[in-house]
């Protein structure tokens, strides 16, 4: 049985425009940085500032330290992030092992708009789902992008590596 999540009310940023933004605009951004500071320095900064909004949004949903059913996590990211939530990107699927947890993810901010066959890479939607992951496990992690809808998969799907 799933269980619902209720999302904190946060104020409204903007009055007039509301909290959202185009994926264009973040494209831009995301492009923006890599002509700035390089492709790998802009990764970085784009995976750790998604971590850090991840480590933000577990502790609004009060998931920190939580035992939480891969089916039950599924859902509290999917009414965070997906269509009812900022709309970054939808968590299909969550498969845990002792080694490692296997986030499955659909049209992600991080892919939309990239052409078939581009090299585009998650970076702030593998840094979000990274600092919930953190936060509700307690343990440090290291994920890698392992299959993308870019180049033939269903699903954007990242790999999560316990470190410590």
């Amino acid at each position: 049985m799933m269980s619902t999540v209720t999302i904190p009310a946060v104020n409204q940023l903007r009055s007039e425009l509301g909290d959202f933004s185009s994926i264009i605009c973040f494209k831009a951004v995301v492009v923006g940085a890599e002509e700035a500071l390089g492709e790998k320095a802009a990764a970085i900064a784009l995976i750790s500032a998604g971590r850090q909004r991840g480590k933000q949004l577990a502790k609004q949903l009060g998931l920190t330290g939580q035992s939480l059913s891969s089916e039950t996590l599924v859902a509290s990211l999917q009414a965070a992030l997906g269509k009812e939530g900022t709309r970054l990107c939808i968590v299909s699927k969550i498969v845990e092992s002792d080694e490692s947890i296997t986030v499955y993810c659909q049209e992600t901010i991080c892919s939309a708009g990239e052409p078939e066959g581009s090299p585009r890479k998650l970076t702030f939607t593998l840094g979000a789902v990274q600092g919930v992951l953190e936060q509700v496990t307690g343990k440090r992690l290291r994920g890698k992008q392992i299959e993308s809808v870019l180049r033939g998969s269903n699903y954007d799907v990242v790999e999560f590596e316990f470190i410590g």
